[in-house]
């Protein structure tokens, strides 16, 4: 632990080094006082940070996590520490060229007179300092939107897919999906409310939950029974299933039996909520006599991440030629295991990835997150011949207490039968 720190404070002392080269350049023509003043407050606030996360990490409970005390000024941090690195990549750029600048003088003066290289350096030139600090003002404001508003900015998506094998009486089904609630990084209980509301607006024919209803504990979750248990009960049902997070592999228990009762009483919770939870199995879905099935696997991700979920056993008593929809946490398990599987699965439905909870997404023109580096199938609906997938955004937020482009997500999916 003080290894990592040590490198941490290392490692954002640099950047904030790089970024006082940029600052001494705008303040280089006030005055000498008023300079003096803006470096030495530039410098006092980067020391009350370090205090901060020193004081945030040693009083921090590991069986609990940050406190919310700690996660506010840790939003701040980041967020600053976000906007500095885009600071620093305009004076990286600009270092670069009077790099470069100086080496060619520098080989140009042994025709003439040899000097050393240092003299032909250019000095930085303020506007590039000034353009920078207007630049990074973009991010800036979109984080401190994330943080105040984008985390609870509640979207909609929809999607229509077909299938040949679809039975008829299931033409026109529809299904609501959220994923991630992550419900211990909630503050607000207006904005939560509004969301469950936005979800019994859809009036779909199922809901699913896909995982990962706290960030660490069952207790995350007794503030917001209330609001989840008005979720109203959907014609097909309401069913769930858990996420690599609801197991309390992240944080220190005090004993194996307490981690296990944390478990059963998050099982419990669902319950509760008015969730059908699946641990590896499958329930039959009928209308007017027909029949679809529904999966639910424990949490399965390529490592680090735990393989619980055993698909074989989810599909005990089901046909290759049966309709089947597949709730399974991570979208690497539709790539690893799901598409190849010798009982087709139709519809696999998963989250997981928050889409970074970062991005840029324009219906129809651009969907990018960094996220798409780590994940394959990372958003939204993707397709393998008549096998789909489809990777909700996440209700909630973890870590990164905002959302900057992504966010939140309500699915709504159609099914129709082609003709």
């Amino acid at each position: 632990m003080k290894l990592r720190l040590l490198i941490l404070f290392i490692l954002l002392f640099a950047i904030d080094y790089y970024v006082f080269q940029g600052v001494r350049t705008l303040t280089r023509n006030l005055l000498p006082t008023t300079s003096k003043l803006i470096q030495t407050l530039y410098w006092s606030m980067t020391a009350l940070f370090f205090v901060a996360i020193v004081v945030g990490i040693l009083t921090m409970n590991p069986a609990e996590g940050p406190t919310p005390v700690f996660k506010k000024i840790f939003a701040v941090i980041a967020l600053t520490y976000f906007t500095k690195l885009f600071f620093i990549l305009f004076l990286f750029v600009e270092d670069i060229s009077r790099l470069l600048l100086a080496l060619f003088f520098y080989i140009k003066s042994w025709f003439i007179t040899p000097s050393s290289p240092i003299s032909f350096m250019p000095e930085r030139r303020k506007f590039i300092s000034q353009a920078a600090l207007l630049l990074v003002s973009v991010p800036f404001a979109a984080l401190i939107y994330g943080i105040t508003k984008g985390k609870y900015q509640f979207t909609v998506h929809r999607d229509t897919i077909f299938f040949d094998d679809l039975p008829q009486e299931f033409d026109g089904m529809t299904i609501t999906q959220i994923s991630d609630v992550h419900s211990g990084s909630f503050d607000s209980e207006t904005d939560v409310l509004r969301g469950i509301k936005l979800i019994n607006e859809q009036n779909s024919d199922l809901f699913v939950f896909t995982g990962d209803l706290v960030n660490n504990t069952a207790q995350e979750m007794e503030r917001w029974k209330p609001f989840f248990s008005q979720i109203k009960k959907h014609p097909l049902g309401n069913f769930s299933i858990l996420g690599n997070h609801d197991y309390g592999d992240y944080i220190r228990w005090e004993t194996p039996e307490a981690k296990k009762q944390n478990l059963n009483d998050l099982k419990t919770v669902h319950s509760q909520i008015g969730f059908r939870l699946l641990l590896n199995e499958n329930v039959p879905l009928t209308k007017s006599g027909a029949q679809i099935n529904l999966m639910g696997i424990e949490n399965w991700g390529l490592p680090p991440f735990p393989q619980y979920g055993d698909l074989q056993k989810a599909t005990t008593n089901l046909k290759k030629d049966d309709f089947k929809i597949l709730l399974s946490h991570d979208p690497s398990h539709w790539t690893a295991q799901v598409i190849d599987f010798t009982k087709k699965v139709q519809l696999t439905l998963s989250g997981h990835t928050h889409g970074m909870q970062f991005g840029i997404e324009v219906p129809g023109f651009i969907k990018w997150s960094p996220v798409k580096y780590k994940y394959k199938n990372w958003a939204g609906l993707y397709q393998k011949a008549n096998q789909y997938l489809y990777v909700n955004r996440g209700f909630g937020f973890l870590g990164f207490p905002g959302r900057v482009g992504i966010w939140p997500e309500v699915t709504v999916l159609t099914l129709r039968k082609k003709v």
